[in-house]
């Protein structure tokens, strides 16, 4: 049976109603979401066990974010407690022409204090063959960098294949460290890497050749340089993959995706969302899916990058940043049904 592990920072999240700017009205919605708990939820909502692993503080509102993590089929049994704190994020819904807006508050959150050998990683990968990051959790702070560096190194050893979405946030990178300094050490370490332009070049120092997100389109062929040097620097990875997205407003994207296997560029259908509900968390519906089109499309690295495009993209419409699909409706959409029918 397989079992994944996923390792980072679950947070409050408060969203203005609807499209609303901050504060227009007196209303915030309360749900969770952070990278690696979207992908251990998109995961547990394919049947895939999966264990999320995080430190939370002991108070109702933490308590309340394993409860709903537990209600997804996600376990929460290695998570550990201590600090004062959770993160938050403030989420204001863009349209049309004006963009989504994040405010973090995530400073000394009980994850930001977490120090080398607070959890017992060989425990936590017992029965383990799959391991999940992101660049957000190193982004937090030096402790969170270090713990995620020891599970990956534990990981290593134990012959666990190891992934990450290099994701860059800039207004997480206040302790002293750049992207540049810390990731390297990191990625090193992995077997996946998923990211795009902009990723690459901040965390890496890895810039592709004619890529201009500006432009509202991107052609898939632009991004085999930056996935050739990521394997040159980093020689262990197997695959290199890409989300794709094409901006024409903060509601009409085109979406797609690219692998790179060292030899291949595989590229999958492209899907015209012309009516955003929620893009939060897109990039981590893609990283669930595609761990899971690996895991049960074997050998067959086409058909795990158009399970992931399409549960990605039906991410796009469903409020909050957890992907609420199933199996069965993420293969409907890869057969061609984008039809949106009632189902009766």
């Amino acid at each position: 049976m397989n079992k994944v592990v996923t390792f980072g920072e679950i947070m409050l999240r408060l969203s203005a109603p609807g499209y609303e700017r901050f504060m227009q009205s007196p209303e915030l919605k309360a749900t969770f979401g952070g990278g690696e708990a979207n992908v251990a939820v998109s995961l547990a909502n394919y049947g895939i066990p999966v264990s999320f692993v995080s430190r939370l503080p002991e108070n109702d509102i933490a308590s309340a974010s394993i409860r709903e993590l537990n209600s997804f089929g996600v376990d929460t049994s290695h998570m550990i407690r201590g600090g004062n704190r959770m993160g938050i994020y403030f989420l204001e819904t863009g349209a049309v022409s004006r963009a989504s807006k994040v405010i973090y508050d995530r400073a000394h959150s009980s994850i930001s204090q977490i120090t080398i050998g607070m959890i017992d990683w060989d425990k936590v990968f017992e029965g383990a063959n799959w391991f999940h990051w992101t660049g957000i959790t190193p982004a937090i702070s030096q402790g969170a960098a270090d713990v995620c560096l020891e599970a990956i190194k534990k990981a290593n050893e134990k012959g666990i294949t190891v992934s990450t979405d290099i994701n860059y946030r800039k207004n997480l990178w206040k302790y002293g460290k750049t992207a540049n300094e810390v990731m390297p050490l990191l990625v090193k370490g992995c077997d996946i890497i998923l990211g795009n332009e902009e990723d690459a070049a901040m965390s890496l120092g890895i810039h592709p050749d004619g890529v201009d997100v500006t432009r509202g389109h991107v052609e898939a062929d632009a991004y085999l340089s930056v996935s050739q040097k990521i394997m040159k620097q980093f020689p262990r990875c197997k695959k290199v993959i890409t989300t794709l997205r094409g901006s024409h407003s903060a509601n009409h994207n085109t979406w797609s995706g690219v692998l790179y296997d060292g030899k291949t560029l595989f590229k999958a259908p492209e899907y015209q969302i012309t009516h955003i509900v929620d893009r939060v968390g897109g990039g981590d519906s893609f990283m669930g899916g595609f761990i899971y089109g690996l895991l049960n499309y074997k050998d067959n690295d086409q058909s795990a990058l158009n399970f992931a495009v399409a549960a990605s993209c039906l991410k796009h419409a469903v409020f909050g940043d957890f992907n609420r699909v199933t199996v069965a409706e993420v293969e409907k959409l890869m057969g061609g049904d984008s039809s949106g029918r009632v189902s009766r």
